[in-house]
């Protein structure tokens, strides 16, 4: 009854995370006012989030179904480690990337399109 509970709860917040970041990027590519270097930033990091969700939840809602005891191969314990650690490492980085756009928005607002053009944002 508890696992059927936490697979239940925990589903609808994966697909809640999924179909969140799925608007925000589909809103994102479809809006063409949402043209500038913080919404390509933005895009990105809700496909990294998506990324690290669906290198975690999927494994655990299994565990959840399954009622004898759960074990998992050490290959496997070891790929989804290294998708976690992609995906966590990825995230850090846009934050920083999102970070900098900021910094360059605030304090040169004048030299900002110059800063961040696409080439450069392509390149970070």
């Amino acid at each position: 009854l508890l696992q059927s509970l936490l697979f239940t709860v925990f589903l609808i917040i994966y697909l809640i995370i999924l179909l969140g970041n799925m608007v925000i990027m589909m809103v994102i590519r479809t809006d063409l006012h949402l043209n500038s270097p913080m919404y390509f930033f933005l895009f990105h990091l809700s496909l990294v989030d998506i990324c690290y969700a669906t290198a975690v939840v999927p494994k655990m809602l299994v565990n959840f179904l399954v009622k004898e005891s759960v074990t998992i191969a050490v290959s496997a314990c070891m790929t989804q480690m290294f998708f976690i650690f992609l995906s966590a490492g990825c995230e850090i980085f846009m934050l920083s990337v999102m970070a900098y756009d900021r910094y360059v928005a605030i304090c040169n607002p004048l030299k900002y399109q110059e800063a961040m053009s696409k080439h450069f944002c392509y390149q970070l």
